[in-house]
């Protein structure tokens, strides 16, 4: 109970004490006790009483999430110009009501799910797109009561303005902003400007009669059956058309490295040959080049060559046969005049079998 309550409760107190200080003295009377009203008594307790009463039902308290609308028969509108603010008020008692409006934050949802909305079932959004599709809204509007047009609004809506005004101007803003919208824009890429769309648009109306718009939250948008089957068909259908461009540039880059492969192996191939033909010519140079070097110095020592041809003999050759048709090898006049090497053996000539030509018997 708040402490107008108590001055109140004090007040009918008083009255019941005067009820029954005047039942007592009836009640002496009837008994032949001769008893008197006292008339002081009677008149305190009464004017106390009454005192009591009208401030308990006077005095107001407003409480700081709210304001108070007075209606007032001693107003020639029929109600003060101005709300109560927070904190205590006293109005006339009998000639004067305070109605509490609230300015705290409120929320009117509208959504499919039966458990959501003030509506109980499906009251989404209803809209069609520029292109004909049919799309479902789940929306929330938050507002407030705008402090300084209480009197305002509750001359327009009383405490009627949620479902009278909130609701419907919602719903119409809603609407209207969709149809402006392709299917696709609406759940996709524009979503964000549609919202925005809506929710300054609300706020223009809601300022006109009393309300401020806090925020406008889109929350879901759903279709149709046949359009959610048809939209999830093209996803498939763009999901595989991703699958399919992803193996394409996987062949394509696997089709890459082998060329790299492939040219990196050909490259080495005419790298090799060509080092191979140049390791050749080097070759090919150097052997002439030695060939040239030998050729002069056996011009210059002639003998250089058959001192060659004996150096390369085998130490352990003892004998050399040649056919008899054929020249010795060696320079007899050269082995004669030079200075040899090993004493040479007397050539001791060997007859030829029948079947064999005659041979020639060459011994260290």
């Amino acid at each position: 109970m708040t402490s107008f309550g108590v001055i109140s409760a004090a007040g009918l107190g008083l009255f019941v004490l005067l009820a029954l200080y005047i039942f007592y003295v009836n009640s002496q009377r009837q008994r032949g006790i001769s008893t008197k009203y006292s008339v002081t008594l009677v008149g305190t307790l009464g004017l106390i009483g009454v005192a009591l009463l009208l401030v308990g039902s006077g005095l107001i308290f407003v409480q700081p999430q709210e304001r108070g609308m007075v209606l007032s028969v001693l107003s020639p509108t029929g109600y003060r110009p101005e709300a109560l603010s927070p904190g205590a008020h006293f109005v006339t008692p009998g000639l004067e009501t305070v109605v509490r409006v609230p300015i705290g934050q409120q929320a009117y949802t509208m959504a499919k799910a039966a458990s959501e909305g003030q509506v109980k079932g499906d009251d989404s959004v209803s809209a069609r797109t520029s292109d004909g599709q049919e799309v479902f809204i789940d929306a929330t509007v938050q507002y407030q009561v705008d402090e300084t047009k209480v009197p305002e609004l509750f001359i327009k809506w009383q405490d009627r303005y949620a479902d009278n005004f909130v609701r419907p101007q919602s719903r119409s803003i809603i609407y209207n902003a969709v149809s402006q919208y392709k299917v696709e824009e609406v759940y996709s890429i524009r979503r964000a400007e549609i919202q925005k769309r809506v929710e300054d648009e609300l706020r223009t109306v809601f300022e006109r009669n009393g309300l401020r718009l806090t925020a406008f939250l889109l929350r879901n948008v759903t279709f149709s059956p046949e359009y959610a089957k048809s939209i999830e068909e093209k996803q498939i259908a763009q999901q595989n058309a991703e699958r399919a461009k992803f193996l394409v540039q996987s062949e394509e880059q696997e089709a890459a490295r082998i060329r790299v492969q492939a040219q990196g192996a050909g490259d080495a191939v005419v790298t090799r040959a060509k080092a191979d033909g140049e390791a050749q010519i080097i070759r090919a140079k150097a052997e002439a080049e030695s060939l040239r070097q030998v050729s002069d110095a056996l011009k210059s020592n002639p003998d250089l060559l058959t001192f060659r041809y004996i150096e390369k003999l085998a130490p352990t050759i003892q004998t050399i046969l040649l056919p008899s048709n054929q020249s010795l090898i060696l320079d007899a006049k050269t082995l004669v005049s030079s200075k040899p090497i090993v004493p040479a053996a007397p050539v001791v000539p060997t007859p030829a079998p029948p079947s064999l030509a005659p041979t020639t018997v060459i011994t260290k």
